[in-house]
């Protein structure tokens, strides 16, 4: 009896911290990878794409910051195609009952920014970028995340083509960093030897 009470107070304190991740005033910062590949063959093309991100929860399970991207592909004799990306980007998270694994929760997430397309040849298109998709977060720890997301993008703008879009499937790692300790790990710092 003594051990199943225990499992039941283990299993509760689990559910609590893996909600505390995503409470107001904690910082998310990490990125995301897409469009990984590496050709092995003479000549092979190398291709990735890399989404750094920094928000902060303006309330629970809501949070709000900025991000940048940049993708690079690159074969031998054709050049080099180029993407680069700044912007906002809001994230929102679904109620603990859309869980589908414990500690973990599904999202939404949507950016807005400046972003370009600019192939070595073709057409280009800089502009407006826009983004959403749902994703899903699984909590490997108290304060970090494992994900995928997959998202539509599309610049609308000018260039030599008005817009270009895509669908893409990436992975990323994320660090819920709580702010108060955060702000007590400063304050440590700050102090004199």
């Amino acid at each position: 009896m003594k051990k199943l009470v225990m499992l039941a107070i283990a299993s509760q304190l689990i559910m609590i911290s893996a909600q505390s991740q995503i409470q107001n005033g904690n910082l998310l910062v990490g990125g995301d990878i897409a469009n990984f590949s590496l050709g092995l063959n003479e000549g092979g093309e190398f291709n990735l794409r890399i989404d750094p991100k920094l928000a902060y929860f303006v309330s629970n399970n809501l949070a709000l910051g900025g991000y940048l991207t940049f993708g690079l592909e690159t074969s031998k004799g054709a050049g080099k195609n180029i993407d680069y990306g700044i912007g906002l980007l809001g994230r929102y998270y679904l109620g603990t009952e859309t869980n589908v694994v414990r500690n973990s929760r599904f999202f939404f997430e949507g950016n807005a920014g400046i972003e370009g397309n600019n192939p070595a040849s073709g057409e280009n298109t800089n502009g407006l970028g826009l983004g959403i998709g749902p994703g899903w977060a699984y909590f490997i720890t108290n304060n970090v995340g494992l994900e995928a997301l997959l998202k539509y993008r599309g610049i609308v703008g000018f260039g030599e083509r008005a817009t270009t879009s895509n669908l893409e499937l990436a992975v990323g790692f994320q660090i819920y960093l709580p702010s108060a300790q955060l702000r007590k790990r400063m304050e440590e710092n700050k102090k004199p030897l």
